[in-house]
Parts: C-alpha cells; sequence; structure tokens
C-alpha cells in the first residue's frame, strides 16, 4: 500500500518501522515541527522526523493541517501523492475533513487504550494513575471527533500493580506496530471490520508540569500509582531543602505512621507518610542537578531525620 504516515514520539517509530518492514510503500512522514528542548534550549528533531531522515523519506512538519499557509500546501502535496491510507500514531494535530477523506481507505489511527477509555493525549499514563488493571491498544478509522471513530481492531493486556508508565508505553509501542500491520493487511484485502464506539467515554488529558509536583495528603496507594504513572518521563517530583527531587521508582510500603502528610517516617528507607496514615517508599530518585541513583545511595549522601517534611 501506498501510506503516508503521520506520528511524533518514540512510540510512533515502532509502526512506522514495522509498516516499511511489512512492504509498504511510505510516500511522505508528517511529523511535528523542530522545536527547543530542556534548559540548553537546543533545537530537537522528532524520533519519526530521525526515522524518515534515516530511511530518505521525504518529511513535512506543518505548524497547522487545519489553517494557515502550511495546511493549504500540506493538502497539496497530499492530493498529489494520493496515498492509498494515512497512518496517524501520535501525531499531536487534529486532521481536519479535508485530510481525512482524501485517501482511498481513509486515515488510520493506533491509540494506545481500550477505547472509549482514555481517550485524548495521555491514555497510557492516566490509566496507571487511576489504577486500571487492564490496558490496550486500538487501530481506528478517524473522524473529525477526538479519538471517536470506528475501532478496526484491538488487543488487550493486563497492567501488573509494579508496571510503570514507560514499560507499559515500550509494551503497547510494539503492540500497536503489529496491530497496525493487521489492520492494513485487512484493509487491503476487505476483511476489515468496524465497530461503532459508544458516544460516552473517558478522558485523558494531557500532563502538565504543574501536576507532577506529589501531593502526599492522597492516600498512599494513589501516590504510589501516580509515581508509577509518572515514570521514567515526565517523572513525578516533591521538594526538600528548596530543591525538586523527582521520584523515579517506589512501592509501597507496610508501615502506617501517625506523623503528618508528606513526612518521612523512616530515613533509613526513605519512607514518606501519605493522607491515609500509610507510606510510599521511594526507592529511586533524581536530585536537582544530580544523577539518578537508589535511595540508599541518596541517603549516604544526605542525612534525613525522621519527620522531616518534604515541601
Amino acid at each position: 500500500m501506498k501510506v503516508v504516515f503521520m506520528g511524533t514520539p518514540d512510540f510512533a517509530v515502532n509502526s512506522a518501522s514495522a509498516i516499511k518492514a511489512a512492504g509498504h510503500e511510505i510516500r511522505a512522514v508528517f511529523t511535528q515541527p523542530d522545536r527547543p528542548k530542556n534548559r540548553g534550549k537546543q533545537i530537537a528533531t522528532s524520533p519519526v522526523k530521525d526515522f524518515a531522515v534515516e530511511n530518505n523519506i521525504p518529511v513535512y512538519q506543518p505548524l497547522s493541517l487545519r489553517k494557515g499557509e502550511d495546511a493549504e500546501n500540506s493538502i497539496n502535496v497530499l492530493r498529489e501523492i494520493a496515498p492509498d491510507v494515512i497512518v496517524v500514531v501520535a501525531y499531536g494535530q487534529i486532521l481536519p475533513k479535508a485530510v481525512l477523506e482524501l485517501p482511498k481507505y481513509g486515515c488510520v489511527n493506533v491509540h494506545a487504550s481500550l477505547l472509549p477509555e482514555y481517550r485524548g493525549a495521555a491514555p497510557i499514563q492516566r490509566c496507571i494513575q487511576d489504577g486500571a488493571e487492564r490496558s490496550g491498544v486500538c487501530t481506528m478509522r478517524m473522524d473529525e471527533g477526538l479519538d471517536t471513530g470506528d475501532v478496526i481492531m484491538r488487543r488487550e493486556m493486563e497492567i501488573p500493580d509494579d508496571m510503570t508508565g514507560s514499560q507499559l508505553w515500550e509494551l503497547l509501542a510494539h503492540t500497536g506496530a503489529e496491530l497496525i500491520c493487521e489492520t492494513l493487511e485487512r484493509l487491503e484485502n476487505g476483511t476489515a471490520e468496524f465497530t461503532k464506539q459508544p458516544a460516552e467515554g473517558t478522558y485523558a488529558k494531557m500532563i502538565s508540569k504543574d501536576e507532577l509536583r506529589l501531593d502526599f495528603t492522597k492516600s498512599a496507594r494513589d501516590v504510589y500509582n501516580f509515581i508509577r504513572a509518572m515514570a521514567d518521563a515526565p517523572c513525578a517530583y516533591t521538594m526538600l531543602d528548596g530543591k525538586r527531587l523527582k521520584v523515579c521508582r517506589a512501592r509501597l510500603s507496610e508501615s502506617r505512621s501517625e506523623l503528618e502528610a508528606g513526612a518521612v517516617a523512616d530515613n533509613k528507607a526513605l519512607s514518606v507518610v501519605c493522607g491515609d496514615g500509610m507510606c510510599v517508599e521511594f526507592t529511586e530518585v533524581q536530585p536537582e542537578g544530580g544523577k539518578r541513583m537508589t535511595a540508599d545511595a541518596f541517603l549516604r549522601g544526605k542525612k534525613l531525620e525522621p519527620g522531616t517534611v518534604l515541601e
């Protein structure tokens, strides 16, 4: 099939690689514009752009597909290519009707949730944050709504209690790559089936920097789920002595404490009291300006008294 691929992060590269390996012809890649990254503000390219450059695939980086000169030029490019299908994986833009209706088989999206649950930008992190026991991947024929199109294929899997957001991200990226190849095969041979979604569903809103700071007034289970949901990126954090302390890994403790929420209950294990009196034990942290390390290594260089309150 003649394919145009739209995507941006590492998650999408798995699908693009699988589509190419399956023998489909990726005629163009659309990805987000290069942007400054981190404190150095160096211009960074997206992983999908890097994939396209490595494979000599033309790259387009419009600011918008919905308005302005960029949109007009992009639609002209797509009309000229006349793709059989447009595959969209974590692209980061909403496609207009003119694009949705252009390919022979429509626009097909790989979405990392069991639709209609967790529509939106951050389904992987939000389902772990909520303590969900199952997740999965769907392929969907896109419409003008936000992840509301007809589901073509879906694959479910369990979420172990200790699985992190980054681990689920990797697992679903590989599963999604397999699923999109099966979906394209079914579209091409006419065996694809389309299942309408219910109108109602849940929404996984984008993760903001402001919410990454841990709230120890919540239950230990909620704090633990949030830490593992945000590991290894963007990573939850707390404040100690006015400096940011990222919490990369944690586990639930069986200990209970009468200390206030946010207090260090056991400085030998770096366990912190939560709103229900139960504790979460940090196992890997990254101090501001420092490297990621075990909690034991951190405590050898930073002595904390029991009762110390994390800000």
